[in-house]
């Protein structure tokens, strides 16, 4: 699917509670170029990683957000089938494996009229990171921000203090002059008022926060209590998600 002049959407077929339809394949590539850049090839599903490769023709590098299984399985043998690189923040990732593939603040990925900008945004993973298309006015999010619901910050890989940071950074940039036109989340639609997203998001972990203070200080000390306490709204078979969760939280607080 087409989303945009300079991105294209192929879905994994693995939905789940947790990757809600699926996960999102970005395909990038400017108009009548030669290459393109593929962001999180995604789990290792033949059938959807050759279908990328068909979509994406010649590509140039893969870009990896971050590192769970349902966005980078399949990264190493997608870019051996398309004969290109792999960068990623955790050197696990990358191919070839050298300092030179790796992505932090400041970074620029240019491709056949391609300008991606790096904007690292730890606390889903320690290792989360985002794309930004300044000339379409796209930013990649993977799974910092869904296009529905919220992201879950799970211990010990995820980090509150972080994460909030990061939602802060992507509200001001997103409430900038420059502006962001869309957020393309890692799983679920296109999100076409970033400003007001990010602020839901905010405020959403600040109210989180406030529930867990109360219920810790009505004596719900363990993530389980505090889960079944304050996290009624949500199905219980992402209880156990929410538990690590809560224990980001409790570290957050105590912190």
């Amino acid at each position: 699917m087409r989303v945009t002049d300079y991105a294209s959407l192929i879905r994994a077929n693995n939905p789940g509670p947790m990757t809600l339809e699926g996960t999102n394949t970005w395909i990038l590539r400017a108009p009548d170029a030669d290459q393109s850049v593929v962001v999180d090839p995604g789990p290792m599903l033949e059938d959807h990683l050759r279908a990328v490769l068909d979509e994406a023709g010649k590509v140039a590098v893969v870009l990896l957000t971050h590192k769970h299984p349902d966005h980078s399985e399949g990264a190493a043998w997608f870019a051996n089938q398309a004969g290109c690189g792999v960068r990623a923040v955790d050197p696990a990732f990358r191919i070839p494996t050298d300092h030179a593939h790796g992505l932090s603040e400041g970074d620029v990925i240019t491709a056949s009229g391609l300008r991606i900008e790096v904007l690292p945004t730890p606390g889903h993973t320690l290792d989360s990171v985002c794309f930004w298309l300044p000339q379409d006015g796209s930013l990649l999010t993977g799974d910092t921000v869904l296009g529905r619901g919220t992201s879950v910050v799970a211990h010990p890989d995820g980090a509150l203090g972080p994460y909030l940071d990061s939602l802060e950074k992507l509200s001001a940039f997103a409430n900038s002059p420059a502006g962001v036109a869309r957020l393309l989340p890692g799983h679920g639609p296109v999100i076409e008022d970033p400003p007001a997203v990010l602020t839901y998001y905010l405020t959403h972990r600040q109210e989180r926060l406030d529930q867990v203070r109360a219920a810790v200080a009505a004596g719900h000390t363990t993530p389980e209590s505090i889960v079944e306490h304050v996290y009624a709204d949500v199905a219980p078979t992402l209880w156990p998600a929410a538990q690590r969760s809560v224990q980001a939280q409790l570290d957050y607080l105590n912190g």
